[in-house]
């Protein structure tokens, strides 16, 4: 299964990284997946760019084929007057708006305060709910007194247990789906129904 791990970090080191790959850790404790991370801060020119003219560069469209073709994402920023970053809104903005439908996603966010905690609730989870993906319930928020407080661990550790869940369901039916054809041809579905008659 492929983890994809977008963090919205500006700085480096970057305490959004860090909470992304504690995440990324804890996942693959838990399921095999192989991880990805996007670095926004790396794309910030790109993004700048679709967003006036409506093309992505080479990397930025590389970043947007991770992402649609994740099994799962974690998404981190950091809290910018009191919600997500602009960096991070707007890599959201130039996806397909088809992208993220029914994708497992792991919310979390970092701030100087707790303060900002409820971000996960009124920002984060209704962007990616409008966004039709699958929120976990548990979304992580990392304040700069919660490194190494005894919290946080288990958050990580609730969180990632979440996302794996869902993610080896989501892949466990996927062959299922796929197996089963749309459409049935009209003979087979004649001997499907002499077969049951008999």
């Amino acid at each position: 299964m492929k983890l994809v791990v977008v963090s919205a970090g500006l700085s480096v080191p970057s305490s959004t990284r860090l909470l992304a790959d504690r995440l990324a850790t804890a996942v693959a404790r838990q399921a095999e997946v192989d991880v990805e991370v996007v670095e926004l801060r790396d794309l910030a020119v790109e993004i700048a760019h679709n967003l006036t003219n409506g093309f992505a560069g080479k990397a930025l469209a590389a970043a947007q084929d991770a992402v649609a073709g994740a099994d799962g994402l974690i998404v981190v920023t950091p809290v910018f007057s009191a919600s997500y970053s602009g960096l991070f809104k707007s890599f959201f903005d130039v996806l397909d708006k088809e992208a993220l439908v029914g994708k497992p996603v792991l919310i979390a966010a970092t701030g100087g305060t707790s303060r900002h905690s409820l971000v996960l609730e009124h920002a984060l989870r209704p962007l990616f709910a409008y966004l039709r993906a699958v929120v976990v319930p548990t979304g992580v928020y990392a304040a700069s007194e919660d490194w190494g407080e005894e919290g946080l661990p288990g958050r990580i550790e609730r969180a990632a247990g979440e996302l794996a869940g869902l993610m080896a369901g989501l892949w466990a039916a996927a062959p299922q789906r796929e197996a089963e054809p749309l459409v049935v041809p009209f003979e087979e579905q004649l001997a499907r129904l002499g077969a049951q008659a008999r």
